[in-house]
């Protein structure tokens, strides 16, 4: 039998809620999860109870943004090419910009 699950304010967690979202939903919910450096539970826990989602630097969420830089960078050479860009890359694209502006100290690193 495994051990009471305990959260930050020793508040046993037993509660289970569930629901289901489309593949889409659940691709950027999976990315911004990745970015975050939380588990899945924390992060929606937070963004759920209104709650700030802050990222604590670390190697995993360098690496998560160093890929996903990649994939940004790949997509806009695309739309380069005359495509639509997607909504969904936007709002990732957007996380990723906010996270590093908060890596960094600066809180507007999209208006330089």
């Amino acid at each position: 039998m495994s051990e009471k699950n305990l959260d930050n304010r020793n508040r046993w967690r037993n509660k289970t809620v569930s629901f289901r979202v489309s593949p889409e939903e659940g691709q950027t919910i999976d990315e911004f999860v990745r970015l975050s450096g939380l588990s899945k539970q924390e992060y929606i826990t937070r963004k759920l109870t209104n709650h700030d989602v802050e990222v604590m630097p670390n190697p995993r969420v360098y690496k998560a943004l160093k890929e996903d830089f990649a994939k940004v960078y790949h997509e806009l050479k695309r739309i380069e090419a005359g495509r639509q860009i997607d909504k969904d890359l936007l709002e990732v694209l957007k996380m990723m910009c906010d996270i590093l502006g908060g890596i960094k100290g600066e809180q507007d690193v999209l208006h330089k």
